[in-house]
């Protein structure tokens, strides 16, 4: 069948129109400004002679257009689309639905986001040209998709003046080995996505991703890591095993993959939209948190997702606001004012609260650890409680902020009752607590190997005992390059991302302590060995000391 004319508009198929349509009444959108039609596969030239390949859709009204761009690496099926592209199109805007270098029809080789700068920048001197533009951009998109969006704002053209980020992060590196530990189940399912979804299609591909944690789980408890994703089979995957082989957040191999210094210098308003359980979710507090800061316009929403479970009945109707404010177009109704620059959902009271700003100003309650107790007063006693993590029978992930359809919050009883998990649990509430930004923990530790991790984490317990996680962080122990491994008493303080959760009435607020996340994480082997080559295990007893001079405790921010 021969190729459509790339230069010629076509109108946009029925089952697209349909489906758009029921899509528009589903998430409250306003009316449609036009039909819509699309130019497929158009070549867009870049620098260095390598062509990508692009969709356009158009509506049929009067242009030129104000015009949003999406760069992704995921295609630019009909299912893509339909929720991503048609909404704002038939809104008005015309709309560049962009495959990134080496996918889907487009010239190179994919390297995870490096390519991203320059080929951003090369595809607006591209859109200069082109009559349907009104020389007004803004940029959209999920997760690499906002990626992106930094990218280009690293040296931003003049013609950008909106940006609207879902879930997405600025820093790879940073996203990838949070707290020092390597990411293995998200990392391992966004790999086996990429290396296959050419040869799947987006149907099946997205069957294929909402089963990869069961389909790989075997795989992720294989050692050595190095090699792993050459067993997903699918194309190659070099980045993976790259990955493993630089552990260090300050080796210069991470340059590449950030774009830090646009979130520090960028001027163009900005929408960001997050999700409490998502696995990027301090960046996108980060990116608030420096562009408030800084004086530049910007908003954030909140919910209640993980990665894949963001809401368009949400996401959609603020992100088209956003860019009418800042992109209006001739003849559209003009977007209602947004009432307060923050607007975050509350779990546990399952409802959505406006603010002016992220995080509040909270008051403090402090728990201190005695025992199996939460209490509010310090124990006069010193006690201590142990457990001993073993990497090769290690403990489980269940939940929490991870690539796939287990995650969010989920019933953590069963985890709790293992041996190498260990809880302390407040007394009934009299009253709702509620809490919104950081809890803080102070855990007083001993442990009898220096290469080790603590995974901790909050949970809401509820009165038929089961046990929701609410927010959670691993801290990895080991020495630091070039420092002597040391054994003995040591206090290990961190502060758990940012949530807001209601504990109701008749509950209870749990810390949970354990020795490891796996595969959320990929385990401490407890050996000091090269992460990606370590292929046997010692355990770790863990003492955690409660009393005393210095006592273990969590400080929660009330509201």
């Amino acid at each position: 069948m021969p190729r459509p004319d790339p230069t010629q508009p076509q109108p946009l198929p029925r089952p697209a129109r349909l489906a758009a349509a029921a899509l528009g009444r589903r998430w409250k959108l306003p009316a449609p400004l036009a039909p819509v039609q699309v130019m497929r596969g158009v070549d867009i030239p870049m620098r260095d002679g390598t062509t990508l390949r692009a969709d356009v859709y158009l509506p049929t009204s009067t242009g030129p257009h104000p015009t949003v761009l999406l760069r992704s690496p995921y295609g630019r099926g009909a299912g893509f689309a339909v929720s991503m592209a048609v909404p704002y199109a038939e809104r008005g805007y015309a709309v560049v639905l962009q495959s990134v270098r080496g996918t889907f029809g487009s010239g190179g080789e994919f390297t995870p986001v490096v390519n991203e700068e320059h080929d951003g920048r090369d595809t607006v001197a591209w859109l200069r040209d082109q009559p349907w533009f009104d020389g007004r951009l803004g940029t959209l998109g999920p997760s690499y998709l906002a990626y992106t969006q930094w990218a280009l704002a690293l040296d931003p053209p003049p013609e950008l003046k909106a940006m609207v980020l879902h879930i997405g992060p600025h820093d790879l590196a940073q996203a990838g080995l949070i707290d020092g530990a390597f990411q293995l189940t998200n990392l391992a399912i966004w790999t086996d996505l990429v290396a296959h979804q050419e040869q799947v299609g987006f149907l099946r591909g997205l069957v294929r991703l909402s089963r990869a944690e069961r389909r790989l789980s075997p795989f992720l408890g294989e050692l050595p890591l190095q090699g792993l994703a050459e067993r997903f089979g699918g194309t190659p995957a070099p980045w993976f095993d790259e990955w493993l082989d630089h552990p260090d957040l300050e080796d210069p191999y991470w340059d590449r993959y950030r774009a830090t210094p646009a979130v520090h210098s960028s001027t163009v308003p900005t929408m960001l939209i997050g999700g409490w359980q998502d696995w990027f979710l301090e960046q996108t507090l980060y990116q608030y948190g420096v562009l408030r800061q800084r004086g530049v316009d910007v908003a954030m929403t909140v919910g209640p997702w993980a990665h894949l479970g963001i809401d368009p009945a949400v996401t959609t109707p603020e992100s088209l606001a956003w860019l009418n404010t800042h992109l209006p177009v001739a003849g559209a109704p003009s977007a209602p004012e947004r009432p307060d620059r923050v607007r975050v959902h509350v779990t546990g009271a399952r409802t959505w609260r406006t603010m002016p700003d992220w995080p509040p100003v909270p008051a403090e309650r402090t728990f201190y650890l005695a025992d199996a107790r939460l209490d509010d007063d310090v124990p006069t006693a010193a006690t201590a409680t142990t457990f001993t993590y073993d990497p090769l029978a290690p403990t489980p992930s269940v939940g929490g902020r991870v690539l796939a359809n287990s995650a969010g919050q989920r019933d953590n009883r069963e985890l709790e009752a293992r041996d190498d998990v260990r809880t302390f649990t407040t007394g009934v509430l009299r009253k709702p607590v509620e809490i919104q930004g950081g809890v803080r923990v102070r855990l007083v530790v001993e442990s009898d190997n220096p290469y080790a991790d603590l995974f901790v984490r909050i949970c809401d317990v509820q009165p038929n005992g089961k046990s929701i996680n609410v927010t959670d962080r691993l801290v990895r122990l080991d020495p630091a390059p070039g420092e002597e491994p040391a054994l003995g008493q040591r206090t290990v303080e961190t502060t758990l991302p940012d949530t807001a959760h209601r504990f109701r009435a008749g509950h209870r607020i749990r810390l949970q302590v354990s020795g490891g996340a796996h595969p959320r994480y990929a385990r401490n082997l407890g050996t000091g060995e090269p992460l990606g080559q370590a292929t046997h295990g010692v355990p770790v007893t863990h003492r955690i000391c409660s009393g005393g001079a210095t006592p273990s405790s969590i400080t929660l921010p009330t509201v």
